[in-house]
């Protein structure tokens, strides 16, 4: 199966499916094999051959449209064979003057797509000190009006520097990033440069569309230098996974081709309206011809939120996951009168639903919009779409309210909507790991990018479990490991230790590396005593490791023992000590890491 979109080109191997996803991010990401939960991701070492152009690149993975630079890869859970759709009339369709397919290349809004060019210079999160070799992509944008672009986050990921180029202009414009929506793969740039917006017509974002509406895909994919123009239709709309954010949100599937470079240029109606940005494609040896479009409703939730908050936010969630109501005996044992509702299995801690919500509750209601048994709700005339999307439609701090019914009593219940926790993150916030480093100990937080780049076999099954499966207890959790040790004879006998979760530091169960690194500062003690998953246990002399300290940065070229966000003070982030009694959790992180469609996070 394959996704593409943006710049850079990455694919992904489930069974038999095949999928890629073009994305302009460094890493790449490899799946697991069909019995894990997540894909897994792999981490492919930069060579000089890994930043030259790639026309047919064949990385196993979920992936961004095609670039000329390194590829990626991302987990992406084939659906299974496609649906057929019935036909849906277009009456509601506003009556403007159609664009003639064969004057499409004379059409004023092909004007405003640009050509993106980004140079990434990715954190090497593995030697967290330090930064990878760049490489360079290509992907596509287009005006959206008052100096801005739009184009997809995987285009600019880690970018150290763009440029952009209007069609028929032989100049290349610095941009700047001003905003990345990760989890909606969304970027918003802006040109400074007066010259660059000379005779520029924004283009007019559109409604969205519907099932067999034709849909015309612009943009610079690989191939070629100079504008590329692909026609299809709507073949579907639904809640779906975007590869690059690791979310659910709603899609449109099409059927145009979209190729590599193509991720960050629109989708148009044929009133030339933009109904949507190209981001990433689906293939397999069972399908072809699925593309798919981030459509205007995502688009402009992700506009009002940078204008409402001066920076993104991001998508709010529930916390909770949820059971389908489809067999009768189960809803009668829940004293469910109604072919209605889903079952609460887990709530997050972190989640403000925790408060309100207890397992064994059954959701019937959301907003006063009933919540069918198989979790969907009405969308639009004569269609069901996953619940999901109700959540997707807030943003973070709005109020919900929900219809619950708890052993047999019907109850009104609010719930204050925030962005999703995540025990291990998918993506850095400041783009460089945090890092501390006690007498060669390397000790780091467990990410995505780091198991990506470490590869599964070093990182060990246990932690890949409390990665896959685990939730964090409260806001600032985070799995600290022993990444690698910096050989030196202070810490003889542990020199092969790596990738190892470090529990308890003296005693004191550590919460987050910020919290490692104060319990140090902090530590008058001769020893410094360090507990790992498995009961094994490291034990330095605290002196010798302090007179060592200078002598190993020096040794191994590294700037600093720790990243410069430990200088600051630490701030405990737990309000109530009731929350490290609860231990890690053993729920699936993702919708699509369950082995079956019956359990769904919301």
């Amino acid at each position: 199966m394959a996704v593409s979109v943006g710049s850079c080109c990455f694919s992904l191997v489930n069974a038999s499916v095949k999928t890629q996803y073009s994305v302009s991010s460094p890493r790449c990401f490899v799946p697991k094999s069909s019995s894990t939960p997540r894909a897994s991701i792999q981490k492919r070492k930069a060579s000089r051959s890994d930043l030259s152009p790639k026309l047919n690149p064949k990385h196993p993975g979920k992936g961004t449209d095609g670039d000329d630079g390194g590829p990626q890869t991302v987990a992406f859970k084939a659906f299974g064979s496609p649906k057929k759709e019935k036909k849906e009339s277009q009456s509601d369709l506003r009556e403007q003057q159609q664009t003639d397919p064969a004057k499409i290349h004379d059409a004023s809004f092909l004007n405003a797509v640009v050509k993106v060019y980004c140079t990434h210079t990715a954190p090497d999160y593995s030697l967290p000190w330090q930064k990878q070799r760049q490489f360079t992509s290509t992907g596509s944008a287009f005006m959206i009006g008052d100096g801005k672009l739009l184009t997809n986050a995987h285009c600019v990921e880690h970018g150290t520097q763009v440029k952009v180029k209007r069609r028929g202009d032989d100049r290349k414009y610095v941009a700047k990033v001003l905003v990345r929506g990760v989890d909606c793969d969304i970027a918003l740039l802006s040109v400074e440069s007066e010259d660059f917006w000379k005779g520029a017509e924004p283009l007019r974002l559109g409604h969205l569309p519907r099932l067999q509406d034709s849909v015309t895909v612009v943009g610079y994919p690989l191939g070629g230098d100079t504008i590329s123009v692909t026609k299809g239709v709507v073949s579907r709309i639904e809640v779906t996974s975007y590869a690059h954010g690791s979310s659910d949100l709603l899609g449109i599937q099409i059927d145009a081709a979209i190729n590599p470079g193509n991720s960050g240029g629109p989708a148009f109606n044929d009133q030339g309206e933009c109904i949507g940005v190209a981001f990433q494609v689906y293939r397999s040896e069972e399908t072809e011809n699925i593309g798919y479009v981030i459509p205007t409703t995502v688009v402009s939730h992700f506009l009002t939120d940078y204008e409402r908050n001066g920076k993104y936010t991001g998508y709010p969630c529930l916390g909770v996951l949820l059971q389908k109501l489809e067999n009768p005996a189960l809803r009668e044992c829940l004293k469910v009168p109604t072919n209605e509702g889903v079952l609460v299995r887990r709530v997050e801690p972190t989640s403000d639903a925790s408060k309100v919500l207890k397992e064994g509750d059954v959701i019937v209601s959301f907003d006063d919009l009933h919540v069918g048994c198989e979790g969907t709700v009405p969308f639009r005339s004569s269609e069901r779409i996953a619940f999901r999307y109700l959540i997707s439609q807030k943003f973070a701090g709005d109020i919900a309210e929900l219809g619950i019914i708890r052993a047999g009593e019907h109850k009104k219940v609010q719930v204050v909507l925030m962005p999703r926790v995540h025990l291990v993150p998918y993506h850095i916030d400041g783009g460089q790991p945090s890092y501390i480093i006690i007498a060669g100990l390397v000790f780091t937080p467990l990410s995505e990018p780091l198991i990506e780049e470490e590869c599964e076999d070093t990182i060990g099954l246990k932690l890949l479990t409390k990665a896959r499966y685990s939730v964090a207890r409260f806001r600032g959790e985070q799995i600290v490991i022993l990444s690698q040790v910096l050989a030196n004879e202070v810490n003889i006998g542990y020199e092969d230790m790596n990738n190892q979760q470090v529990l308890k530091f003296n005693g004191t169960p550590i919460r987050n590396i910020h919290h490692l690194a104060h319990l140090i500062d902090m530590c008058k003690d001769k020893y410094l005593v360090f507990e790992f998953e498995d009961n094994y246990v490291a034990v330095l002399e605290r002196e010798a490791s302090n007179s060592a300290s200078l002598c190993i940065l020096k040794d191994y070229g590294i700037p600093s023992e720790r990243s410069a966000d430990l200088h600051e003070p630490y701030v405990d982030p737990i309000d109530d000590t009731r929350a490290l009694d609860q231990g890690f959790g053993d729920s699936p992180v993702s919708n699509l890491e369950i082995g079956f469609d019956g359990l769904v996070w919301a």
